[in-house]
């Protein structure tokens, strides 16, 4: 799903499609499946998914209606990203596990 795109982000394609909720997610199982080969998700609190949608980055959870190879963002994130006829197939770039943990750190989240 995601290739290694340069030494802080994986790049892969993702329908991307708006969500009714206030945060982005993706399908639970396939959240799990990529912090398990991409992050070192040893048990350690290690940091939240944090993807990158046109110049935006934001932690993406897991939520198990979403459906697989989807992207759900709020619609504030949608309208940022130029996106006009959702869903729609687009390159999304995901931070590495030391990439994600700076840019929570300069966000103030983590």
């Amino acid at each position: 799903m995601f290739e290694q795109f340069s030494r802080s982000y994986y790049l892969g394609r993702l329908y991307v499609q708006p969500n009714s909720g206030d945060a982005p997610a993706m399908c639970e199982r396939q959240h799990r499946a990529i912090r398990r080969q991409l992050y070192d998700d040893s048990g350690d609190e290690r940091p939240p998914l944090v993807m990158k949608l046109g110049s935006r980055h934001f932690p993406v959870s897991a939520v198990e209606s979403v459906p697989a190879d989807t992207l759900a963002v709020p619609p504030a994130v949608l309208s940022e990203s130029g996106i006009e006829n959702p869903p729609s197939l687009r390159e999304v770039l995901l931070a590495t596990d030391d990439r994600a943990e700076q840019l929570l750190s300069l966000s103030g989240v983590g």
